[in-house]
């Protein structure tokens, strides 16, 4: 294909916007990092801006020594593994039946789901139904009522839409059963659609915060998230054994830029392992054969 200057305008145009919204993304980050990395001094003094000056891992010391911290981190992993296979199990045979043209009621489902997508309940109604239900103050107080979201499951049923219906009626053919055909056929075909409904839903429970808020008071159960707001917003630091010694040589702006840190490092590191998938399924239900 020739490039006509036109198009190159086009490209050009588009490299320097991309670039810019990816650098205005990125250099928080990285800021974030380096004052997480710098010392008393430097941050006071507003020297630090790209790179850190006066290099410590003080900051990460003390968080890294403070007990609830390593508390909500398990909290939240808890949250975020066993809330996404919830999600990943509840939307998948969910939206199977509601793609199959010859599944009875399907119409009158998918209308109640859309009627949850557009009217939610407020706050009060369910907070008594998840106290009636007796999981206040437990973790599944964070992963069932999640367990399907209305947009996702629409996604997904719009993948599973575009699978040849002539490659399912022919494994009925040979006698499988619907469950078989699901797990199967139509699942080893999904993979790009359930990498990126995994990665939404991982993401929203790593960062799921109001939901712990109103549901959790044992501190015991309350996620990374709700750790991260008192360190943030109320300086409360647990106790350790450097605590004190620490506390005198590091810059609160510091130590919040280190939790900050390590509270985002973990789901990241989740992304450039299904990021194939995740690519393949953005595109899920934008281009139909």
């Amino acid at each position: 294909m020739i490039m006509t200057r036109g198009h190159k305008i086009f490209n050009i145009f588009n490299l320097v916007l991309l670039g810019a919204l990816g650098l205005s993304m990125v250099l928080p980050l990285i800021h974030i990092i380096a004052q997480s990395l710098s010392n008393n001094t430097a941050i006071n003094a507003g020297e630090v801006s790209l790179w850190p000056v006066g290099f410590t891992l003080g900051s990460y010391k003390l968080i890294l020594q403070d007990p609830t911290i390593w508390l909500g981190f398990r909290n939240s992993l808890i949250i975020t593994v066993f809330g996404t296979f919830i999600n990943l199990f509840m939307t998948t045979t969910l939206a199977y039946p509601l793609s199959r043209p010859e599944y009875l009621y399907r119409k009158s489902v998918l209308l109640l789901v859309l009627f949850t997508l557009i009217f939610s309940a407020p706050l009060i109604p369910n907070y008594l139904l998840i106290k009636q239900l007796g999981m206040l103050n437990t973790l599944w107080a964070l992963m069932l009522p999640m367990a399907i979201s209305a947009f996702n499951l629409f996604v997904m049923r719009s993948f599973f839409l575009n699978l040849p219906s002539e490659l399912l009626d022919s494994a009925r053919m040979d006698g499988c059963g619907e469950f078989r055909i699901l797990w199967n056929i139509v699942l080893p075909l999904s993979k790009p659609a359930m990498a990126t409904m995994g990665i939404m839903y991982a993401v929203g429970h790593w960062n799921r915060y109001a939901e712990a808020v109103f549901y959790i008071d044992h501190r015991q159960w309350i996620p990374l998230q709700v750790r991260l707001r008192e360190i943030v917003f109320t300086d409360q630091m647990g106790q350790s054994d450097v605590s004190s010694e620490l506390l005198q040589l590091l810059s609160p702006e510091g130590i919040k830029m280190a939790v900050i840190v390590v509270a985002t490092i973990p789901i990241l590191c989740v992304y450039p392992f299904l990021q194939r998938h995740f690519i393949q399924g953005m595109m899920v239900g934008s281009v139909k054969s």
